[in-house]
């Protein structure tokens, strides 16, 4: 296995010393000026960089804080964990302003150190496994369709074959596939891309008023009917009309909607003068017609009409890596729309995501994408951000990421047994702070209802002991001068 690329910048050379020791499995690239270390990063791929801020004198931090700036400038992704000797927290929140990833205060804890570079370097790999995720979003053939698999693939062929051709096509599939967009990718693909695509949801429409929506009437056909009104299926005329949910259709109507299918000529209720229509049908449905017709609830007939073509649109589950792509194209999405400093999913989420049967289908996974994102407290979305259950009793993935996740989860279980839920002395017992105990204790969704809020987490922290904690810095960014 490679060793680690990481960067240290510090002028005491004692110090680098002790660090390339400490970091021995690790390619260390030792500089102790600002320019050796933008130099190096211009060059190398680093995922951590220890960056000393400098000595404790008031303007002691500029030379660090500048080789903090310039570093992020060249490498945004690398995680810069600084270091120094001031007691004060105003370098360190300049420091997390300006996108440090932690803080800490010398004089140095080896072990401590290697715990946080370890989760920055976790982090780095967690977001770059995000950006190639974000990345490898395929090209769909059917534009404004989001697909990888092979069984979509092929849908998304067969679309592309029968879109040209002015054929009825019938879309089956659970609710919330996709069978509207597909039907509108339909239209578009057909040569009366230029006219109207009139959707209709049959089952949202009171039987006594269906007629009227899709044929329209004339004034004073009835009590209500004030105005003269143009049906759906005329709207439609020299366009696509897409009728959702087919297998809703009273017996009456179908008799009716056969009729037109035969002569595409359309009667207003209370008019006498039929109108020629020239209209595309595109009908969806989640039932299974052939039980409908089996119970005499669906004509044959009607069904032959409309199943010129039919397609079958798989559900999530059958569709192989197609959730995770969803849910990576529909983070980025929500993320910008929503201006929300999301970047991607941890790794219990992402194997949730793939493991979960999506009943829902894409409209679930994109509400509960949409939910996290605007939810969310950290730039990784969790499996509890997502509301996903976990997939006890199903084989442990094997991930190096994952099992890291799971030793970390099993050693602060263990921790807090031991210390009896009291977090000072677990904290102690981890050798950590305890801002960095509440961030793992959320992360991992472990004993969360005794962790405090960040202002809460600020006002049990001393002045000095705020200073000296990695994670009592970040929880405070919001502090930071602009």
């Amino acid at each position: 296995m490679n060793a680690k690329p990481m960067l240290i910048v510090d002028d005491d050379v004692g110090l680098l010393r002790q660090l390339r020791w400490a970091f021995s499995d690790h390619r260390v690239f030792p500089t102790r000026t600002r320019q050796e270390a933008v130099d190096l990063v211009r060059k190398e791929t680093i995922p951590v960089a220890i960056v000393d801020l400098g000595p404790p004198d008031p303007d002691g931090a500029a030379e660090g804080l500048t080789a903090l700036s310039e570093i992020l400038a060249i490498a945004p992704a690398t995680k810069v964990i600084v270091t120094t000797q001031n007691e004060t927290r105003e370098h360190a929140l300049r420091a997390i302003a300006l996108g440090a990833y932690d803080f800490y205060q010398k004089p140095v804890d080896i072990d401590v150190l290697r715990f946080v570079v370890g989760r920055a370097e976790q982090m780095f790999e967690l977001e770059a496994q995000n950006r190639c995720l974000a990345e490898a979003v395929p090209a769909s053939p059917v534009e404004g369709i989001i697909a990888s698999s092979p069984e979509m693939l092929r849908v998304l062929r067969n679309i592309e074959k029968i879109s040209p051709i002015d054929v009825t096509v019938l879309l089956l599939g659970e609710s919330g596939t996709g069978k509207e967009l597909i039907g509108q990718a339909i239209h578009r693909m057909s040569r009366r891309a230029r006219g109207p695509f009139i959707p209709i949801n049959c089952a949202a429409i009171p039987e006594s008023l269906l007629e009227s929506e899709l044929f329209g009437h004339e004034k004073g056909a009835f009590t209500d009917a004030v105005t003269q009104n143009i049906g759906k299926i005329e709207s439609a005329d020299h366009g696509t009309l897409f009728l959702d949910e087919i297998g809703d259709v009273p017996l009456a109507m179908q008799v009716k909607l056969l009729r037109f299918l035969q002569d595409q000529i359309v009667e207003r209720i209370g008019g006498r003068n039929p109108v020629q229509v020239d209209v595309r049908i595109i009908c969806a449905t989640n039932q299974d017609l052939n039980r409908l017709m089996a119970e005499n609830r669906f004509r044959e007939d009607l069904y032959y009409r409309l199943n010129e073509v039919e397609v079958r649109v798989p559900p999530v589950r059958e569709r192989l890596g197609d959730a995770v792509f969803l849910a990576s194209f529909f983070l980025q999405r929500f993320a910008a729309e929503y201006g929300r400093p999301v970047q991607g999913f941890a790794p219990t989420a992402l194997n949730a995501i793939k493991d979960y049967q999506w009943p829902g289908n894409v409209r679930e996974l994109e509400n509960r994408v949409k939910r996290a994102v605007v939810m969310a407290e950290e730039p990784l979305l969790s499996l509890t951000d997502l509301g996903l259950p976990t997939s006890a009793g199903e084989p442990q993935s094997l991930l190096i990421s994952a099992a890291r996740a799971r030793a970390e989860r099993e050693v602060l279980q263990l921790v807090l047994a031991q210390a009896g839920s009291n977090l000072s002395e677990a904290a102690k017992l981890l050798g950590v702070s305890r801002p960095t105990l509440y961030a793992l204790m959320r992360q991992h969704q472990v004993g969360v209802d005794d962790v405090p809020g960040p202002a809460r987490a600020a006002s049990e922290t001393s002045p000095t002991r705020r200073s000296s904690s990695p994670r009592s810095v970040r929880l405070h960014a919001q502090d930071a001068p602009a």
